[in-house]
């Protein structure tokens, strides 16, 4: 099992930066990719960005330029820089991760969740 907490959502303003934080633990050493996922109100859950534990890097079209995702296998946890954040960023945020090999952008291609932290951008 893995556990996943995320941490750092919160309210900013159009424009604002934020930094979100997954600490894992559990049977870390296992991990081979961790990701964030979102969910605005009333739509499905998508993915944003994914970190392969061979260093891979991988965004949705939608934030490429705009956010940075980075992994310490060390400490065993996954960042989330977000920079020019926009009113459409508005959701709540998921830590997602997989023991698989293969880089997913699916819900079903992870194992393990956070309980999720919300992201609200005002204009």
């Amino acid at each position: 099992q893995v556990h996943l907490v995320e941490s750092g959502g919160g309210l900013v303003q159009a424009g604002d930066s934020l930094r979100l934080s997954c600490a894992a633990s559990g049977r870390t050493f296992s991990v081979y990719v961790m990701a964030w996922f979102r969910q605005a109100r009333g739509k499905e859950r998508e993915f944003v960005a994914a970190f392969s534990r061979s260093g891979g890097r991988y965004y949705q079209d939608s934030v490429k330029g705009r956010f940075t995702i980075s992994r310490d296998n060390a400490k065993n946890t996954v960042d989330l820089q977000m920079n020019k954040l926009k009113p459409e960023d508005t959701a709540v945020y998921y830590c997602a991760a997989t023991l698989d090999y293969g880089l997913g952008y699916t819900n079903d291609d992870y194992d393990y969740w956070g309980q999720g932290t919300q992201v609200t951008v005002s204009s």
